[in-house]
């Protein structure tokens, strides 16, 4: 019989190197990195039923509403039903969660504690190339040319919920939606909270932990 599929999520507020940890994730352990925002920016583009709807909330600075976020990542999960997956920026809140219970049954959860002086810093230094959400940090993944986005040569941005005072109501905000989510997970047994305020000391315990649930696919140890 083939092994269980692994099912994992991860949480965490803006700027706690969630993004990186999903990609090494991937390239150790095979897991599909599948990212609500990827699929957002993926389906307004293809002008999808989805996409507009989720275009109209987000022109206006606004959330994108749980039943839009829910029912395109549904329709994604359905069509990775045989693989192993990572779930990033869902579900975010209790409403979809639940909507994720009904489909499937989630074996880890990893959240990432970042001090607030560290979230602030780092997103201060963040820019960011719209079109396709790549993300670039001036100390430590900065673009070759300063300003530019290496793929494409058009200009990066720094986005207003990135600056300073954005930063607190931000991570207020995450604490809030998010504290239902993680007491959720964290009754069934399947929460793993890691802090710190570097993620290159985070990794090893993270590696170590899906090493326990699936078997590497580099044999050497993480980098």
């Amino acid at each position: 019989m083939a092994s269980k599929l692994l099912r994992a999520v991860i949480l965490g507020p803006p700027g706690s190197g969630k993004g990186t940890v999903c990609q090494r994730i991937a390239q150790n352990f095979g897991l599909q990195h599948l990212s609500s925002g990827h699929f957002l920016r993926e389906n307004i583009k293809a002008n999808t039923e989805v996409g507009e709807m989720a275009k109209q909330y987000i022109e206006k600075s606004l959330l994108v509403p749980d039943h839009v976020i829910t029912r395109l990542m549904m329709s994604e999960l359905e069509n990775r039903r045989g693989q192993h997956w990572l779930l990033d920026g869902f579900p975010r809140t209790l409403g979809q969660a639940e909507a994720l219970d009904k489909i499937c049954e989630v074996d880890l959860v990893i959240s990432l504690n970042i001090p607030f002086e560290t979230l602030k810093d780092r997103l201060s230094r963040r820019w960011i190339h719209p079109p396709s959400g790549r993300v670039y940090n001036l100390d430590f993944n900065p673009p070759h040319i300063h300003g530019i986005d290496d793929v494409t040569g058009e200009p990066l941005v720094q986005q207003e919920d990135d600056k300073p005072e954005a930063v607190a109501a931000r991570l207020r905000q995450y604490k809030d939606v998010a504290k239902p989510v993680i007491e959720l997970y964290k009754s069934r047994g399947v929460l793993h909270q890691f802090s710190g305020t570097e993620t290159n000391k985070i990794w090893p315990y993270v590696y170590t932990l899906f090493s326990n649930k699936i078997t590497p696919i580099q044999s050497k140890e993480a980098y």
